[in-house]
């Protein structure tokens, strides 16, 4: 198909009868909404949202699982790439889909709802290494499709990253726990405090016909930096987890976290919260840093100070020596010359992370990079026959929505492996701007506001800080929602053709062209709201 430019005429010529012969006639096709387009987690976000607003709550919540199986685990930790993707960001904000996803996650706790099994019995056997959100995703999908599976993971709680490396005060553990549970309840062996040592050992001694590999980075990296006497510096992963373990962490009355991710304003926030007077050295400026601009101002309202363009160059016990940087026009620090000393009790380096990759060393065909991150193919399978990767394990940007993405991708390719064939991934279709929309009526709606701590309350415990919808609201929100690229029988198209060429088929059944009575006049294709009518050559 052609796509046209639906704000052109058609084109037209004379006929040898008594007309004119349109050259172009208007379809109905579903376009891919940009929300759906920019899920990691392949979402059928417009989907979920229809039916949210429409009060079927538990048709939604069965919508999303097709996908993700933690909602309301994502519905607080993702970054939502989906909302900076929203058409609607163009009028009145995004929809909030993060809000929605919360609320219906939430209420399935409350309701007990709970997944169906979608596949036969398979009988085939699958281990899971990992049970951070790459490795509960993957097994939660394989469960559907029926298989047996059984996730082993080293640390004493299930979660990985999640657990560890995300503060309570954005996921509460009891929130976590039960989307873990429910994985479980499908019939998801999860064995913890078992380190995989051996992948080609434990593979063959379990008799599983294929793996995926889902470890974590929680190895914290470092940096050489001269120290000219004792300091107490640690990494940001082990301070974290620490927190995430409930060990007694002891820190000094003033902390400084070096780095400017996401990571670091975790640390920096958890600081904060234990009592001390937190900053945070970071050698770019905040427009180039790669932590989210609202982690940053969320730690800024907690009372975090910032040392922006500032690089350590050593450090001598409590003084830290930084130099002052300038940024270049890539936005590349460069070094100035001129230094400071920042007097700190506690150096806590938030710098990024490595994959121990030692499981996979009987495996000589699996190459890992010096991070422990190994290659995939399309399918997700490593060089090793039915060894799949997927999560931090992998290259790519590390977020709990991505790595859930890669569980769900690698659990349809280890599913269509174990059945002898292969994953066909649905092609891609035409992505909805907001210039195609035609949006006649009335849109004015802003959006919901979720409720917040009180910054001077956050900092004396670890209680969650943002609030979720009530159903009201969540109701709401769903409605703002434009249903770009996909019809929603509004009747405009109906009640826009002057020639009566367009037929209502019922409800749920949409509209039909008769293109005998049709002109190409693009009457119908220019009101229709969601651009979901198309001129096509004929």
């Amino acid at each position: 198909m052609n796509y046209q430019d639906m704000t052109t005429p058609p084109d037209l010529t004379l006929s040898t009868g008594t007309g004119p012969m349109q050259r172009r006639v208007p379809v109905y096709e579903d376009y891919l909404p940009p929300c759906n387009n920019a899920c990691p987690a392949g979402e059928n976000i417009q989907a979920w949202l229809d039916l949210a607003q429409a009060g079927r709550y538990q048709e939604a919540w069965n919508s999303l699982l097709e996908n993700n199986p933690m909602p309301a685990v994502h519905g607080r930790v993702c970054y939502h790439p989906c909302e900076s993707s929203c058409n609607r960001v163009a009028v009145d904000g995004a929809v909030s889909i993060h809000a929605v996803e919360r609320f219906l996650g939430d209420l399935a706790f409350e309701q007990g709802w709970t997944p169906q099994i979608v596949g036969e019995k398979s009988n085939k056997r699958v281990l899971v290494v990992g049970a951070g959100p790459s490795g509960l995703s993957a097994a939660y999908h394989l469960a559907r499709l029926g298989h047996d599976v059984e996730i082993r993971d080293a640390g004493p709680i299930a979660g990985g990253m999640m657990h560890f490396g995300i503060p309570s005060y954005r996921l509460p553990r009891e929130v976590l726990a039960a989307e873990v549970k429910r994985i479980e309840d499908m019939g998801v062996k999860i064995t913890l405090n078992q380190k995989v040592e051996d992948l080609k050992a434990e593979k063959e001694a379990g008799g599983f016909d294929a793996v995926f590999v889902a470890v974590g980075a929680h190895i914290g990296r470092s940096i050489d930096i001269p120290l000219y006497s004792e300091s107490d510096t640690r990494d940001a992963v082990t301070f974290l987890r620490n927190i995430g373990l409930g060990k007694p962490t002891k820190i000094g009355k003033r902390v400084a976290i070096y780095g400017g991710g996401n990571t670091a304003m975790d640390a920096a926030r958890t600081a904060k919260r234990l009592g001390a007077e937190t900053m945070v050295i970071y050698r770019r400026d905040r427009k180039n840093m790669p932590a989210h601009d609202f982690e940053a101002a969320e730690a800024i309202e907690e009372g975090v100070v910032f040392h922006w363009l500032r690089s350590i160059v050593g450090i001598d016990g409590s003084h830290i020596k930084v130099e002052i940087m300038n940024l270049d026009d890539k936005g590349r620090p460069q070094p100035s010359g001129e230094f400071e000393i920042i007097e700190v009790d506690t150096l806590i380096l938030a710098l990024g992370q490595n994959i121990d990759s030692e499981l996979l060393k009987t495996f000589p065909e699996i190459e890992a990079q010096s991070d422990g991150v190994v290659a995939v193919n399309e399918n997700m399978m490593t060089a090793a026959e039915g060894v799949f990767a997927g999560g931090d394990m992998v290259p790519s940007l590390r977020t709990v929505t991505i790595a859930t993405g890669h569980g769900k991708k690698a659990a349809r390719n280890i599913d269509a492996y174990l059945r002898g064939g292969q994953y066909q991934h649905p092609s891609k279709k035409h992505i909805v701007r907001y210039d195609e929309l035609n949006l006649w009526y009335s849109t004015d709606a802003d959006q919901s506001e979720q409720p917040t701590m009180a910054p001077l309350l956050r900092n004396k415990n670890f209680d969650e800080v943002l609030g979720g919808l009530t159903q009201d609201e969540a109701t709401y929100e769903a409605s703002r929602c434009y249903s770009c690229g996909n019809c929603f029988e509004c009747d405009g198209c109906y009640g826009a053709c002057p020639e009566g060429a367009i037929t209502k088929l019922g409800k749920g059944k949409f509209y039909e062209v008769n293109y005998a009575l049709c002109t190409g006049c693009t009457a119908c294709t220019l009101q229709c709201p969601t651009a979901a009518i198309h001129m096509i050559d004929k």
